[in-house]
C-alpha cells in the first residue's frame, strides 16, 4: 500500500520545467559595460544558471533563438501605478488614493493590486517585469501611504513585496486644505516623524497620527522602508537632504525635476532620484528648471537614477514601459550613457526599492527581454518575456483587437 501511494503521489506531481536556453543572444548582463556577444543563456529553476558566449544547450532545454537580438534584464519602472488604474476616469477601477481622513500613511496599496488588468498585459508586452505602484495624495497632508513592489507575472497575483515605500508630496498644489503652503508640508511631515520618534504618547494636544499611522511610520524610523518624497523645486529637495540627515532615514526623491541643481548634495547624501527623462518643459511652477539631461547630469555626479512617472499621469499607466522606453533613450540622445540608461531601468531601480538584483547574472532571477532591436527606440518590440523563469504571453487586448479588425492582405 505504501509503495502504491508513492506511485500515486508521483504521477500526481507536476513535471520539473525544462530549462530555457537562449541562443545567439546579444546578452547585456549589467555586470559590465558592454554585452556578451553570440550569447547562450541558461535558465532553471527560475534562475539564470549561465551566460557564456557560444555556451552549449542542456539536453531537454526550450530554446529561443535570439537572432543575434540583445537580451536584457526585465525593465522595471520605479514610479508607475500599474495594477491600480485601469480606466482613470472610472471611479470603480481607480485604487490609488485613500480620500477618508482615518487612512494616512497606513494607505496601503499592496491590497488592491489587479494583475488581470489588460494594463499589466501591455506593460509586460512592452518589456517591463516588475514595477513600484505608488499611492496618490491622501486626505492626512503630507502623505499617500505605502507603495508596493510588483513583479508581472502572469495570473492576478502580482504582489512581490508590500510597504515598499512610504510616499508623501511636497509642492506642486497637491494639498488645497490645511496645508497649501509648502512650510505647512514640510512641518506636518516632520511633526508626524517626531511623534513615531517619541516613546511616550502625545499628551495634552490632538495626536497627528492615529495607531495604525504612527506603526507605518515607526518602520520607516527603523528603517524597514525608506521615505520616497515625491517633490520637484531645488529647495524642497535641498530641504529632503536635511531631513534625512536629521531623522537618519533612507530617503528617495521621486520626480526631481530641478534634481540637477542640487546634484552634488545629492550624491553626498546618497540620495536616489527617481525621475521622469521626457520632462523638459515645466507642467507646474517647481518645475521652472526643467531640462533633459538632468539625468545625464546627475548621473555624472554619483547620484544612482531610475527612470518613473514617465509621459504624466495618463502614459504612466497605459504605455508605463513604452513611454519608459522611448524616455530612456531620449535621456541617452541628452548625454546618459546607454549603459546608465539600462542600469537605470533595471538595477539602479532594484536597488532604491528593493528586492533581488536585476541582472544576467548566474543566480539572479530569470527575468528578462529578448527584443527584436534596440529596446530604446520606440519602434523596437519584444520578441519574449520571461518572468520568474516561465516565458508569459505578450499578447495584448491591442494585439487582439488588431487580429479581429486589421483589413485582410488582398492577393494580386
Amino acid at each position: 500500500m505504501r509503495m502504491l501511494a508513492f506511485m500515486l503521489a508521483a504521477a500526481a506531481a507536476p513535471a520539473a520545467a525544462a530549462p530555457i536556453a537562449i541562443v545567439h543572444a546579444e546578452a547585456w548582463t549589467l555586470t559590465s559595460a558592454t554585452p556578451v556577444r553570440d550569447a547562450t543563456i541558461v535558465i532553471d529553476a527560475g534562475n539564470i544558471v549561465s551566460v557564456t558566449a557560444r555556451g552549449a544547450v542542456p539536453a531537454g532545454a526550450t530554446v529561443i533563438d535570439a537572432a543575434g537580438k540583445p537580451v536584457t534584464p526585465g525593465f522595471i519602472n520605479a514610479a508607475t501605478q500599474v495594477g491600480l488604474t485601469e480606466v482613470s476616469s472610472a471611479n470603480d477601477t481607480r485604487d490609488t488614493a485613500s480620500v477618508s481622513e482615518d487612512v494616512g500613511p497606513a494607505f496601503d496599496v499592496s491590497y488592491a493590486l489587479n494583475g488581470n488588468s489588460t494594463l499589466v498585459d501591455l506593460a509586460r508586452a512592452d518589456g517591463l517585469t516588475r514595477t513600484l505602484s505608488f499611492p496618490g495624495p491622501s486626505s492626512v497632508a503630507p502623505f499617500s501611504g505605502m507603495a508596493a513592489m510588483t513583479r508581472l507575472r502572469a495570473g492576478a497575483d502580482i504582489l512581490d513585496k508590500a510597504q515598499a515605500a512610504m510616499f508623501a508630496v511636497i509642492g506642486g498644489g497637491a494639498w488645497d486644505k490645511g496645508a497649501d503652503s509648502r512650510g505647512a508640508q514640510w512641518s506636518l511631515l516632520r511633526a508626524a516623524l517626531d511623534e513615531a520618534q517619541s516613546p511616550t504618547p502625545v499628551t495634552g494636544e490632538k495626536p497627528l497620527l492615529n495607531r495604525r499611522d504612527l506603526a507605518a511610520m515607526r518602520r520607516v524610523l527603523a528603517g524597514a522602508m525608506p521615505l520616497a518624497i515625491v517633490t520637484h523645486r531645488e529647495s524642497d529637495i535641498r530641504q529632503t537632504v536635511k531631513l534625512a540627515a536629521q531623522y537618519r532615514v533612507k530617503v528617495v526623491i521621486v520626480g526631481g525635476t530641478e534634481a540637477w541643481r542640487a546634484a552634488d548634495v545629492l550624491a553626498v547624501a546618497h540620495i536616489p532620484v527617481v525621475l521622469d527623462p521626457l520632462a523638459n518643459l515645466p507642467v507646474t511652477f517647481d518645475q521652472l528648471g526643467a531640462r533633459q539631461d538632468n539625468a545625464a547630469i546627475l548621473t555624472k555626479a554619483g547620484v544612482t537614477v531610475a527612470f518613473g512617472l514617465v509621459g504624466g499621469v495618463i502614459e504612466q499607466n497605459y504605455n508605463a514601459g513604452l513611454v519608459m522606453r522611448e524616455g530612456a533613450g531620449l535621456a541617452v540622445s541628452n548625454g546618459m550613457s546607454k549603459i546608465d540608461a539600462l542600469r537605470a531601468v533595471t538595477i539602479n531601480a532594484a536597488a532604491i526599492w528593493g528586492g533581488r538584483a536585476a541582472t544576467l547574472a548566474p543566480g539572479a532571477a530569470a527575468d528578462l527581454v529578448v527584443w527584436d532591436g534596440d529596446p530604446f527606440e520606440p519602434s523596437s518590440g519584444t520578441v519574449a518575456v520571461i518572468v520568474e523563469g516561465k516565458q508569459v504571453g505578450i499578447t495584448t487586448r491591442q494585439t487582439e483587437l488588431q487580429r479581429r479588425y486589421a483589413p485582410k492582405p488582398v492577393t494580386p
